[in-house]
């Protein structure tokens, strides 16, 4: 299949960026669509022009590195699939695919597709976690959880931390990001015992590195790859509005 690519070329964070159209011939529709731009880049290097910059790992749908927004939408057409899992036969033959970096002002970018999410990592590492002593592996067995709120906690800790939700919100929140941390670690025995502390942190946090508020508007649910849903912003403000009046 041929296929014609508009992919956003931006050196970095403070330069100005631009559209670049690239014609695609014989693609295979089995490509995933990362596979797709590979094969870009190799017809790129060997007609010694600078590759575009995208970011992966795992290419499995796991470590959520790979978001781009692909026709105006986060991760693409398709729903609760990462960009990696994208495959090009979701595409038409001759189509038009435009690609581009995730849009938040807390995520800026690096260069090209690729953008800084390290936003995330310094919300969890305001209060993500358990610190007190939880004991060993074999220990969590011996503390009895209920199996509605254990299978809550892990539909949370789904969230890979791809930023789909943000790049999706018009106000760029990752109230939906931080909802599925707080779900996943206050919904077990371990984790209450700093829930109060933990909320207020990470939402302070949220706010200082300036991410926008939650309207709910959906679009955070809509587009996330793993499905959370807002019913975890739900506790959220239920656990902060409660810290906070306690205080």
């Amino acid at each position: 299949m041929n296929i014609t690519l508009k992919i956003w070329r931006q050196k970095d964070a403070k330069s100005q960026g631009r559209f670049e159209t690239y014609p695609l011939e014989n693609v295979s529709s089995e490509m995933s669509f990362l596979e797709m731009l590979d094969y870009l880049n190799s017809q790129l290097i060997v007609r010694g022009e600078d590759p575009i910059a995208f970011e992966h790992d795992c290419r499995e749908g796991i470590c959520g590195c790979c978001g781009l927004y692909i026709n105006g939408r986060p991760h693409g057409l398709m729903n609760k699939t990462t960009t990696c899992e994208l495959h090009l036969r979701e595409f038409k033959d001759g189509c038009s695919i435009v690609v581009e970096p995730w849009r938040a002002a807390s995520f800026p970018v690096i260069k090209d597709l690729m953008v800084d999410r390290n936003a995330f990592e310094k919300i969890m590492q305001a209060g993500g976690f358990i610190s007190i002593n939880a004991g060993a592996a074999q220990d969590a067995n011996n503390i009895a959880v209920e199996k509605i709120k254990a299978d809550e906690a892990f539909d949370a800790a789904s969230c890979i931390g791809c930023g789909a939700c943000v790049a999706a919100c018009k106000n760029s929140s990752a109230m939906l990001f931080i909802a599925a941390k707080v779900s996943q670690l206050s919904l077990l025995p371990q984790g209450r015992a700093e829930a109060k502390d933990r909320v207020k942190k990470m939402v302070a946090k949220m706010d200082e590195l300036g991410f926008g508020g939650c309207t709910n508007t959906r679009a955070c649910e809509a587009e996330c790859p793993k499905g959370i849903s807002i019913t975890h912003i739900a506790r959220l403000n239920r656990e902060f509005i409660t810290a906070k009046l306690k205080d």
